[in-house]
C-alpha cells in the first residue's frame, strides 16, 4: 500500500505543477490586454483637448491648402487649354476671313465679266429685233 500511496502522492504533485504552469500562463495571457490599456490610458493623458484641438486643427488647414493649391494647378492647366483652343479659334477664322476674301474678289470679278457680256447681249438681241420688223 505504500507503493499506491506514493504514486498518488506523484500523481497530485504533477496535476499540481500542472495547474501552477496554465494558472502562471493564463495570468500572462490575461495581463495582455491591462499592459495595452494602460499604456494607452499614459499617452491618452499626455494631451489635453486643447492640443487635439491644435493637432485637428493643423491637419485641418494643410488639407485644405493642399486642396487650394490643387485648384489653382487646376487653374493654370485649364488656363493654357483655353489659351491654346482660343488660338486655334482664331486662327481658323482668319483662314475663314481669308477664303471669304477669296469668293467676294472671284464674285467681284465674275459679276464684273457677266456685267460686261450683257450689253453686247443686248445690242444683238436689239439688231435680231430691228432685222425682224
Amino acid at each position: 500500500m505504500g507503493k499506491l500511496k506514493s504514486y498518488q502522492e506523484q500523481l497530485q504533485d504533477i496535476v499540481e505543477k500542472g495547474i501552477t504552469a496554465a494558472e502562471e500562463q493564463q495570468k500572462k495571457l490575461a495581463a495582455k490586454p491591462f499592459d495595452y490599456a494602460e499604456k494607452l490610458e499614459a499617452e491618452v493623458r499626455e494631451y489635453t483637448v486643447q492640443t487635439l484641438r491644435e493637432r485637428y486643427n493643423g491637419y485641418s488647414d494643410t488639407l485644405f491648402n493642399q486642396l487650394r493649391s490643387l485648384n489653382t494647378r487646376f487653374g493654370d492647366f485649364a488656363a493654357e487649354l483655353v489659351a491654346k483652343l482660343e488660338k486655334e479659334a482664331a486662327e481658323g477664322a482668319d483662314a475663314v476671313a481669308e477664303a471669304a476674301e477669296d469668293v467676294a474678289e472671284a464674285a467681284e470679278e465674275a459679276k464684273k465679266s457677266v456685267a460686261s457680256k450683257k450689253p453686247a447681249k443686248k445690242t444683238a438681241a436689239k439688231k435680231k429685233t430691228a432685222a425682224s420688223a
